[in-house]
């Protein structure tokens, strides 16, 4: 064992050696300076007031993406003004082609800002170089921001008060931003500056341009990389209430069964100071968030949903650490998180559980973060009310490690189930970091359980390397949380070379040669045996220049089921099996009018065949115009004990019609032959004001084998924000 120790240091030391193209953060940060404004801002990306000209603009963006350090090829230009009220930011990105270079596919709030033209702030107000605040858009004025802490933990559905206009002309194309300064967080007085940083992505030649530049194996909100906003004078924090109330109308059809009804409530955020949040909510209501999209699962591990409920997004990084698929692939597909929102008023199909009323408050410092969360969820069908409790503390030691403690719980009468957990976070150096967590359940009448997990990052441009174990015993139970699978040990070790040397044919149209290794071990603990095996070895993974990809995987898998496994109704029977799956991934262009992904799998599977193919289409003719289409067949061939032959399939529709990014129709459309169900949601949404909404929402669920079975829900809801 020592001797394996020995060797993988001696590795990661040699490959430290060879793939350091990374960088510290320069000594000396560049500057840029905001000038105080008396004019009237009107925000309408044209830049027309005096004060735009006199202010000193940053400038010399140097390329991320695809030659790091690299001038940029097509120039951007930065300037910054503020009042009493607001901080204002116009960038100014020059494009030799004009506005027939400009790529919007969508004009969504919280777009995927690789497949667009993309201008990008991020602020470190209290100036740690730790936490990030960004706000982004693309040339048509749509709307992105998220907060980040350590560019590891990341509020990506946070959704802040400011707004932003553009315009476009045969030069470029014109970004205004005007954030309030309630909206940012900084020390409570004499700030004079802040660390802040630029980006810009040029779609059309799908180059990323920094002001102050980082290596590109790091993120954008990598705050010790970022350069100095001087000049300021924000006002000291005052009063700072954000109120939040709604009125819903709704009528629900079930079997033909009718109900109408109304409710009012709302949500209240008081900033207490500028490192204390207060969240409120009442009667609580969550029409709006998109509907989950539906997936035929074929694995073993439990489906992991997003969470899309805005009350529960705001500081969920805070509260959610943990492991999942979803952050990265470090852990293969295991999931360990001791809190999961979605477990708060949805029941396990997904479907809506009221809630009476929550309370959340979060604390942040350079030195700590302190939060905690109590909300009341409402008795419901056979299931009696439950209070759900988080508190969270984390302690920040030295410029980028962390220790921190969590603790969930779930009551109701006679029932209380709690999780209690201590994590840490440590990089060492520029590319190494770990973090680990253990954690202990505690059930009503039930025996405890224990989980941990350990995880190890080595990452530079040309190498990437993971190894990750975890455990979790049977009695582990998080009511307040997810685990995928339990009574298991779970080993996880990867790697990925990433290489663009000059060596690389066709450096026209290939950024990057990208092959690597995935794997993953589960042993029972009780049986004290192997049980699941699978490792994918990618020989070929190509990345090209438009941001597009092609590459291809074999993965040699084992499985020993104690007990029998039914994927989309296919009863296999307990044994041991071992087969070969084969992959073919190929994405094209996603800014382009028409682009795809598709993915096409083959092979065994257990003691039959397999054929998976998956195939989705985008077009967006105009950015006020997107439809997605896609298409996900199994066809399973002599599977199981039944030798079963079938297909199962799932279309999904997507259709977007924007008359700006304020006010868009949205139309989703799923068909499933496993569950023989069509369902579809509409919703109109028009933001009359910034984060005011009025919304139109029609949801209807319908069996296609039997037409009596029935759902329809059409729901009217009007909210309201105002900030004092």
């Amino acid at each position: 064992m020592k001797r394996k120790i020995a060797l993988l240091f001696c590795s990661l030391l040699i490959l430290d050696l060879y793939g350091q193209e990374s960088f510290k953060p320069d000594a000396i940060k560049p500057q840029v300076w905001a000038m105080p404004t008396t004019d009237n801002i009107r925000l309408d990306g044209k830049l027309l007031e005096p004060s735009w000209t006199k202010a000193q603009p940053a400038t010399s963006f140097t390329q991320v993406e695809p030659y790091q350090e690299h001038k940029a090829n097509d120039s951007t230009e930065v300037k910054l003004l503020y009042d009493d009220r607001y901080i204002y930011i116009a960038a100014f990105c020059r494009d030799t082609l004009g506005t027939k270079s400009l790529k919007a596919p969508d004009l969504m709030r919280d777009f995927n800002w690789r497949a667009h033209d993309t201008f990008a702030i991020v602020f470190d107000g209290f100036c740690d170089h730790r936490n990030g605040m960004s706000f982004v858009t693309n040339p048509y004025g749509a709307q992105k921001d998220y907060l980040s802490f350590d560019d590891t933990y990341f509020d990506s559905d946070w959704n802040g008060l400011w707004q932003v206009r553009t315009s476009r002309s045969d030069s470029g194309w014109v970004a205004e931003f005007a954030i309030p300064w309630k909206t940012l967080r900084y020390a409570k007085k004499d700030v004079r500056e802040m660390g802040i940083n630029f980006l810009r992505l040029r779609r059309q030649s799908n180059e990323i341009s920094v002001w102050s530049k980082y290596p590109r194996s790091y993120g954008f909100s990598r705050m010790e990389y970022a350069g100095v906003l001087k000049g300021i004078q924000p006002p000291a924090p005052g009063t700072n209430l954000q109120v939040n109330p709604y009125v819903l109308f709704s009528r629900h059809d079930k079997d033909g069964s009718n109900t109408v009804s109304y409710k009012m409530g709302g949500e209240a955020k008081w900033a207490i100071n500028p490192n204390t949040v207060a969240d409120f909510t009442f009667n609580t209501d969550f029409a709006q968030a998109d509907a989950d999209l539906q997936v035929n699962n074929i694995t073993r591990f439990s489906v992991f949903f997003p969470e899309k409920r805005q009350f529960f997004l705001e500081n969920a990084s805070l509260f959610g650490p943990g492991i999942s698929p979803n952050d990265d692939l470090s852990g293969g597909n295991m999931t360990i998180q001791p809190f999961f929102s979605r477990r708060i008023g949805l029941d396990a199909l997904g479907n809506p559980i009221p809630i009476d009323a929550g309370a959340r408050m979060v604390y942040r410092s350079s030195k700590r973060s302190i939060g905690a969360m109590l909300v009341r969820q409402h008795a419901y069908d056979t299931l009696p009310a439950s209070q759900f409790t988080t508190v969270r503390y984390t302690e920040n030691i030295g410029k980028q490690n962390r220790l921190g403690m969590l603790v969930t719980g779930k009551s109701s009468p006679g029932h209380v189930n709690g999780v209690t957990a201590l994590d840490g976070f440590f990089r060492f150096g520029q590319a190494h970091s770990f973090s680990v967590m253990a954690m202990h359940s505690a059930t009503t009448a039930k025996p405890g359980g224990l989980a941990a997990y350990g995880r190890y990052f080595y990452t530079t441009n040309k190498f990437k390397f993971w190894l990750s174990e975890s455990i979790v015993t049977k009695d582990f139970n998080p009511e307040a949380g997810f685990v995928s699978r339990q009574d298991v040990v779970a080993t996880a070790p990867g790697f990925f070379w990433y290489y663009r040397g000059q060596r690389l044919p066709y450096r026209k149209f290939i950024r990057s040669f990208e092959p690597g290794v995935a794997s993953e071990f589960y042993h029972s603990i009780t049986r004290g045996e192997l049980i699941e095996r699978s490792v994918k070895i990618t020989p070929a993974w190509l990345t090209l220049q438009t941001g597009g990809y092609i590459g291809f995987s074999v993965t040699p898998s084992y499985q020993n089921l104690s007990t029998p496994f039914e994927p989309l109704g296919v009863y296999i029977p307990a044994g041991q099996f071992s087969y070969t799956r084969y992959a073919l991934s190929m994405g094209s262009n996603p800014s382009r009018k028409v682009s795809y992904i598709f993915l096409y799998e083959s092979g065994s599977y257990f003691n039959g065949r397999l054929n998976l193919t998956d195939l989705q289409l985008n077009l967006s003719p105009l950015p006020n115009i997107a439809l997605r289409l896609r298409y996900n067949d199994n066809y399973f061939q002599e599977v199981g004990d039944q030798f079963t032959t079938q297909h199962v399939r799932l279309y999904t529709a997507q259709l977007r019609l924007a008359l700006n990014p304020r006010l868009q129709l949205v139309g989703l459309f799923q068909k499933n032959t496993q569950t023989n169900t069509n369902a579809y949601n509409v919703r109109l949404s028009w933001e009359y004001k910034p984060l005011s909404y009025v919304y139109l929402i029609y949801n209807s669920r319908t069996s296609t084998t039997d037409p009596s079975v029935r759902e329809v829900t059409q729901i009217a809801k009007v909210s309201f924000l105002k900030q004092f």
